[in-house]
């Protein structure tokens, strides 16, 4: 049965219209507060992280290629088989999960899946008949629709995704994208955030939990936020957890020591840009790789396909101690060391010898590295004339190093030491 939004949302009706609404509402009480006692309350019921609760709508927000089905594909395996896949703790073990895509074909849903299972090496074992897969080519899904008479909600398709969902024990409906789920316009505030309460109310009921991927607005070569959904605002307004997807930015790679664009290409944040219902976590960084299905005949290759696995940032710091920096700031004083990273001198060059680095290949994280003693005190840049007379930035000593920190010399083989190999001819 078709719902008019009419009946739902009295925000756009003639104040006289609304007054004659509420009083055919003759049903409407107040309910006196109960006073429970607060230690018998049942807990929240999160099934994946602070990402996916029970009985509430998760909406993953983020621009074109970035990984959203990718991630969601992971998000699932990472339900059905009990495994935290993705570094998110599944609380409550494995899980019942349906995948409703909505763009591709059944045979490109399933290499997507299937990639997912070679990579993370899960298999029927580790998630049984928990993991449901469907195709909007093959079995539409239209939640709603409009025409001239206005907006209908259609309650037959909520009552026959209800009668499945508890049927095949599902905890968790992902719904990819959003904007193909229902045909309405994208920028009716009034509809799609009918819509979105419609699907929280059959999370309620169900107690599952659903998840609905949508794209981003144009955003002029600025990061997606929780507030950056494409059309109406709706829908990040009625989600209790919303989950922006960035790409790492230049200055994110710059900061971590990454040189290689592809690697920084393939490397995507997840903010918790709005979690209503827990505290706000970290951001977790997804790694975007190629998994070969294996499946070429005859001489023909193999399809290669995404799949998103969990990436740790590094430390800059790795391997290097007080003595590292020690050592550099007592160099300091026997040269004159350039700012400037095109520099002949450049200050790089000592950090790279002293570090056992090399100088054009960790380039990225030298630069760190001399970025954050600068942040510190630990170097600090001075003016001067150099040897043409021309005034020019130099690193200096800033806060000297207490020698009673250091500690003693680390061994080369571990973390690098004074005319280390790695950095080759570098210029001292």
């Amino acid at each position: 049965m078709a719902v008019p939004i009419g009946a739902l949302d009295l925000a756009e009706v003639e104040p006289q219209e609304a007054a004659l609404r509420i009083r055919s509402y003759a049903d409407l009480r107040a309910t006196p507060y109960r006073w429970p006692v607060p230690a018998s309350l049942p807990t929240r019921q999160w099934l994946l992280g602070h990402w996916l609760l029970r009985g509430e709508v998760t909406a993953i927000i983020a621009p074109p290629g970035v990984g959203k089905s990718t991630i969601g594909t992971a998000m699932a395996l990472c339900l059905a088989s009990g495994q935290p896949l993705l570094g998110k703790p599944v609380h409550r073990g494995q899980q019942g999960v349906w995948i409703f895509n909505l763009e591709d074909g059944t045979d490109e849903l399933e290499r997507q899946l299937s990639a997912s299972i070679l990579f993370h090496d899960v298999g029927l074992d580790d998630c049984g008949d928990r993991l449901h897969l469907d195709s909007g080519l093959v079995q539409p899904l239209v939640t709603a629709t409009e025409d001239r008479d206005g907006f209908m909600l259609a309650e037959d398709v909520f009552a026959q995704l209800a009668r499945t969902i508890e049927e095949r024990n599902i905890s968790t409906v992902i719904v990819d994208p959003f904007v193909s789920s229902h045909a309405v316009r994208e920028n009716s505030n009034e509809a799609i955030d009918a819509i979105v309460k419609r699907w929280k109310r059959l999370a309620q009921e169900t107690g599952c939990a659903v998840v609905l991927v949508h794209h981003t607005k144009k955003l002029g070569g600025r990061e997606a936020t929780a507030e950056d959904g494409r059309g109406a605002s709706a829908l990040q307004g009625a989600a209790r957890v919303v989950l922006p997807l960035n790409m790492m930015s230049e200055k994110e790679a710059e900061e971590l020591g990454i040189s290689d664009p592809l690697l920084r290409r393939s490397l995507v944040r997840i903010d918790d840009g709005k979690v209503s219902r827990a505290p706000a976590g970290g951001a977790t960084w997804i790694k975007l790789e190629g998994q070969s299905l294996g499946n070429g005949a005859k001489g023909e290759q193999p399809d290669h396909v995404g799949v998103a696995s969990l990436w740790q940032k590094p430390d800059v710091f790795h391997g290097l101690s007080p003595w590292h920096l020690y050592t550099v700031q007592q160099r300091l004083g026997e040269g004159e060391w350039r700012e400037n990273v095109q520099a002949k001198n450049w200050v790089g060059h000592l950090v790279a010898r002293v570090a056992g680095l090399s100088a054009e290949n960790d380039k990225a994280r030298i630069k760190a590295l001399i970025r954050t003693w600068k942040k510190t005190g630990a170097l600090a840049v001075e003016h001067r004339a150099d040897k043409n007379g021309d005034d020019r930035p130099f690193v200096v000593v800033g806060t000297p190093v207490n020698p009673s920190e250091i500690g003693s010399r680390p061994h080369s083989a571990r973390c690098g030491a004074d005319g280390a190999e790695g950095a080759g001819g570098d210029p001292l």
